[in-house]
């Protein structure tokens, strides 16, 4: 198994090895020899020596979701760990396990009975995995109850997604405590889940330019998951005109991205800012700072990096024409 970037994580009798340089995140009730281990210095006298002092550790030990958690710098006391299950009104399946239905269902809670725990302010979302297996499927921050959007019968919170433990989704898998029918654990608590297993992320194949359809979440992971790394390959040797629709709207917008650029140094530059220096979609995002989440990405035309810049700007002026996507969408120009 492997942890985060930087950390080996592998059992051995039962025995969770961790190496690397998440494991120096270690909580500090755990004995240390060596540099920062005194107990009579202030305690954060002796994690910055000991943060200081240890570059390439190896900790032996049982992994619980605590260790997780303070490798990510995520207080337990501030987190609530929910469990969710397959229903036929809500997540139905493994297919409906994508960032906008597990948000949209996670988002949604009853108003009562209502969990004391559901103010606090990060949310680790997990799916039941045969008996008391869960498996990390969504960790969002709270920012709190959007009032304005509350029925007779549900609330609903605005989470967004936290990035420290992204590369942890799908791949974590915990234990959950015995009674199942309690679906929302305290952090504290939850801190204790034994970790069973965290999967090596599986390489994600490129589908070939004609089949990319990207929403913003998965674009966001392209850019950055060592998963997606023939796609940056692919992506990052081509220039060519592409697609952003907004499936809210339904409005187009045509980009292109020279031989100087390639594609995926375009797409970076959305990931970056969520507008790409489009005036539209500035526009757009300024209004609603989370519209991203409405764009789909695709693919209408590549290149070769020496082709002429000039037949470049031909294409897009052509699918601008073609997609109406000055006249009725988002191109300004």
């Amino acid at each position: 198994m492997t942890g985060g970037p930087g950390t080996q994580v592998s059992t051995s009798n039962g025995r969770i090895r961790i190496e690397g340089r998440d494991a120096r995140h270690w909580p500090d009730d755990r004995p240390r020899r060596g540099p920062g281990s005194d107990p009579t210095r202030p305690k954060g006298d002796r994690r910055r020596a000991t943060l200081a002092a240890v570059i390439s550790p190896t900790i032996t030990g049982d992994l619980r979701l605590g260790h997780v958690l303070a490798a990510a710098d995520v207080d337990p006391d501030a987190a609530v760990a929910l469990r969710h299950t397959y229903q036929a009104d809500g997540l139905r399946s493994a297919a409906d396990l994508t960032p906008d239905k597990v948000l949209a269902y996670t988002r949604a809670q009853k108003l009562k009975p209502r969990s004391k725990a559901l103010s606090s302010r990060y949310w680790l979302v997990f799916m039941a995995d045969r008996n008391r297996r869960s498996r990390l499927i969504a960790v969002y921050e709270n920012h709190g109850e959007v009032l304005a959007e509350r029925t007779d019968d549900h609330l609903y919170f605005d989470l967004r997604p936290v990035e420290s433990l992204r590369s942890l989704v799908g791949r974590l898998v915990v234990e959950w405590s015995k009674v199942t029918l309690n679906w929302a654990k305290r952090g504290a608590d939850a801190a204790e889940f034994p970790v069973i297993e965290i999967v090596d992320p599986e390489a994600v194949p490129f589908p070939g330019f004609d089949r990319v359809l990207l929403d913003f979440d998965e674009l966001e992971q392209v850019v950055t998951d060592s998963r997606y790394t023939a796609w940056r390959t692919a992506l990052g040797s081509v220039a060519g005109v592409y697609l952003i629709a907004d499936i809210d709207s339904g409005r187009l917008y045509v980009g292109k991205a020279d031989g100087g650029e390639r594609i995926l140094g375009r797409w970076r530059a959305y990931v970056r800012d969520g507008h790409g220096g489009n005036v539209a979609l500035r526009r757009l995002l300024h209004s609603d700072p989370t519209h991203t989440r409405h764009y789909r990405f695709s693919i209408l035309r590549v290149f070769g990096p020496s082709t002429p810049t000039a037949e470049v700007d031909e294409t897009e002026a052509h699918f601008k024409r073609a997609l109406l996507s000055r006249e009725h969408g988002l191109n300004r120009n």
